[in-house]
């Protein structure tokens, strides 16, 4: 039996028939330099959303209609979407953030947010920058840091073999895993409205509990088609680095949970939303009183789509984790220094994991919206960043891909977004539906431009 195409499976795992893949032509050739089919992910997402406008369009028709999608302009939107002009998007990662040898191999510290940065500093000690940072780390096994690291709230990875992983109690779990976890209940009442086809999810309501960067990716998608997006910040939260690339189209509040005031806001807000995206670790909202059961109690007719870096089985589970770090703990790293014959860990070109598990989940989502209208019936969905490394192991091989030309004009959009920093231009969208173009209602702001309400 031939084995399905990366889209055919993602498609499929979203509950879509593999016949409907058909309807989905995919534009230009060449890939991103990976040991990973970087470039074939980052279009099968992309496609997975196509179809899944295409058949919320259709209203239960039998013929989904062809969408197309450039193969290059997916890759790069897996980069980075914006051309500032006269400015530049801070660099989004700590000044001590990145990997580092270790007495037997290589680990990786995440440091972008205070929090973690203090983590890694209790058990390192302070330290100005990566040479210093390197001295200390030498010191240690990678075994032994990586788990001082995480016992003391901060987050980082040693790097394992694609091998190691599959033998490692949570790489066996997550390989047991669906790529995604999709369960439905049925609802009392209808929850009709109709389907704009140029703007399809305009009047639907997306509360954005989610931060750096799938969740952040998943509403930006949305919001694409007409979505009114609300994303909820805490107070101090920022991540300047990657703001003007994911805030496009969304409203842009704060709240802080630990204020019941603010707290009540919060369950209005979701009484009244259509969709929830939101990437807490196990435990945190339940914490917060806002745990599944009491989400449903709430709103009935939500459509829930939650994410997490390790997966939702295996002692892993709640682990804190980023891409950087999955790719490091899963073997993709690895596997790259392998394939390149480096003498450093190797990562994907571009944050894969992070943005494939966004369209993903922007695409169960739409699928949510279409099941709620045709069926009565209810969609929650859960990813994870380790089940998306795991479907690229699944189909990576030694093959290499003609590499795509530089950068041109001709990837650059003619319109100029007038961004809260300055004038950008954003790249051409890759997604092409007949009569349905891609149009966000703002462009980038700061968080917390806004109020908390729709």
């Amino acid at each position: 039996m031939t084995k399905p195409t990366i889209f055919q499976t993602v498609w499929t795992a979203l509950g879509g028939h593999i016949d409907e893949c058909n309807q989905v032509t995919l534009t230009t050739e060449g890939a991103l330099p990976s040991v990973c089919p970087v470039t074939d992910l980052a279009s099968a997402s992309m496609a997975a959303v196509a179809l899944s406008i295409a058949r919320l369009r259709a209203q239960g028709g039998d013929k989904l209609e062809q969408v197309r999608v450039d193969r290059r302009l997916a890759s790069i939107w897996f980069a980075t979407s914006l051309r500032p002009i006269g400015w530049q998007v801070p660099n989004p990662w700590d000044a001590i953030a990145g990997d580092y040898p270790t007495k037997d191999g290589w680990i990786r510290l995440h440091t972008n947010a205070p929090h973690h940065r203090l983590a890694a500093e209790r058990i390192l000690g302070t330290h100005a920058d990566k040479a210093g940072m390197a001295k200390a780390v030498a010191l240690w096994n990678k075994e032994d840091l990586e788990s001082a690291i995480v016992q003391a709230g901060g987050c980082a990875a040693q790097m394992r073999s694609p091998a190691k992983w599959s033998q490692h109690p949570q790489g066996r779990a997550v390989a047991d895993e669906p790529l995604i976890h999709i369960s439905r209940h049925l609802l009392a009442s209808t929850h009709a409205h109709p389907v704009d086809p140029a703007r399809p999810l305009v009047g639907i309501k997306v509360l954005d509990l989610t931060r750096v960067l799938a969740g952040p990716v998943a509403t930006r998608c949305l919001a694409a088609y007409g979505a009114h997006v609300l994303r909820i910040d805490p107070p101090q939260w920022d991540e300047p680095g990657l703001v003007p690339e994911v805030t496009l189209g969304k409203r842009l509040a704060r709240l802080n949970l630990r204020d019941q005031a603010s707290l009540a806001r919060l369950k209005e807000l979701i009484a009244s939303a259509d969709i929830i995206l939101h990437g807490y670790r196990p435990g945190a909202l339940e914490r917060l009183g806002l745990g599944s059961t009491i989400r449903h109690q709430i709103n009935p007719g939500l459509i829930d789509v939650s994410l997490n870096a390790y997966g939702w089985t295996g002692p892993w589970r709640d682990r804190r984790g980023f891409d950087s770090l999955v790719q490091m703990s899963s073997g993709i790293a690895h596997a790259g220094m392998q394939h390149f014959q480096a003498d450093k860990p190797v990562p994907m070109p571009v944050q894969t994991l992070d943005q494939a598990t966004g369209y993903l989940m922007a695409a169960a989502a739409i699928i949510g919206i279409t099941e709620r209208l045709q069926s009565n019936t209810v969609l929650q969905a859960r990813l994870s960043l380790a089940r998306t490394a795991q479907l690229l192991l699944d189909y990576r091989t030694d093959a290499s891909h003609a590499a795509f030309a530089p950068e041109t004009d001709a990837d650059k959009s003619d319109t100029i977004e007038h961004t809260a920093w300055g004038e950008a231009q954003r790249i051409q969208w890759p997604i092409q539906i007949n009569g349905c173009p891609a149009d966000w209602a703002t462009p980038a702001r700061e968080l917390g431009s806004d109020s908390a309400c729709w």
